[in-house]
């Protein structure tokens, strides 16, 4: 089974940007709301490629998860169709340090100045350094899910 393994945090500051290698404009919604099992069915645009990802209830900071692509013009029509007053609109930047890859994650849109920093790891227990730039702990706060933001006003 494929397993996501996370860690989120809020940003202090825009001092990481020079440090990132790449970025990416991400636009996402969810399907449905979080149904009792606690799954979410969100479609994401990343530039020019799109994804149906189906994860499952958190257990801590683990969660199943399963990604696949899908044609773009099938995520407009998704987004547009069913998700159009709930969707996110997000830069991602992504950079190293200290050996692990770390994701930014600047809202836009009705989020803006949320600024949003996650670590994948390949284990919970994993010990990794924490940028200078990164502030508070997040990971248990269900409002910075992306699913919580995308049903906000």
């Amino acid at each position: 089974m494929a397993q996501e393994i996370e860690r989120k945090f809020l940003v202090k500051d825009e001092s990481f940007l020079p440090l990132v290698e790449y970025k990416k404009h991400l636009k996402q919604g969810y399907l449905t709301s979080k149904n009792a099992e606690g799954m979410t069915f969100r479609v994401r645009i990343a530039d020019n490629e799109a994804f149906l990802t189906v994860k499952g209830r958190n257990n801590g900071m683990t969660r199943a998860e399963f990604e696949y692509p899908i044609p773009l013009a099938d995520a407009e029509e998704m987004l547009a169709s069913f998700c159009s007053d709930r969707m996110i609109d997000k830069v991602r930047y992504y950079l190293h340090y200290e050996g692990f890859l770390w994701e930014i994650d600047v809202f836009e849109g009705r989020h803006k100045g949320l600024i949003v920093a996650e670590i994948e790891l390949s284990d919970e227990d994993t010990v990794f350094a924490i940028p200078p730039f990164v502030g508070k702990e997040v990971t248990d706060d269900f409002a910075y899910s992306n699913f919580a933001l995308s049903m906000s006003q």
